[in-house]
């Protein structure tokens, strides 16, 4: 992989921190980037992707396909070339089932909000 070649990307989670930047060969995934991604999430977060079906990326207001590469995924600005393109990481959700249900319903609900309505 030439250095020139190389696409500089940073991945930016729900809470504004980043994972990157790091370099990648524009004929890489979408779906290697997401194994990518999901190989290094920082372990501290409460909410961590399982598999790459968790995960959505998207670049300049457009979700990307797993299928689709890096270089048919990014655009390029005004012609400039080079930089750190910012990608945004969306997860979803964990799906709850019957046992999960019962653990949450009896869980202590916390107050999120703090508003009061006058």
């Amino acid at each position: 992989m030439a250095e020139e070649e190389s696409i500089e990307l940073k991945f930016r989670l729900f809470d504004g921190t980043d994972i990157g930047p790091n370099k990648h060969n524009p004929s890489t995934t979408v779906a290697s980037l997401k194994e990518f991604i999901i190989a290094r999430w920082p372990q501290d977060k409460e909410i961590a992707p399982g598999t790459i079906n968790d995960v959505k990326l998207i670049n300049a207001g457009k979700i990307l396909d797993n299928n689709q590469t890096v270089a048919e995924s990014t655009v390029s600005v005004g012609g400039l070339s080079g930089g750190v393109i910012t990608m945004h990481v969306v997860v979803r959700p964990p799906v709850f089932d019957k046992t999960n249900e019962k653990k949450l319903a009896k869980s202590p609900k916390h107050n999120r909000c703090g508003c009061s309505i006058l």
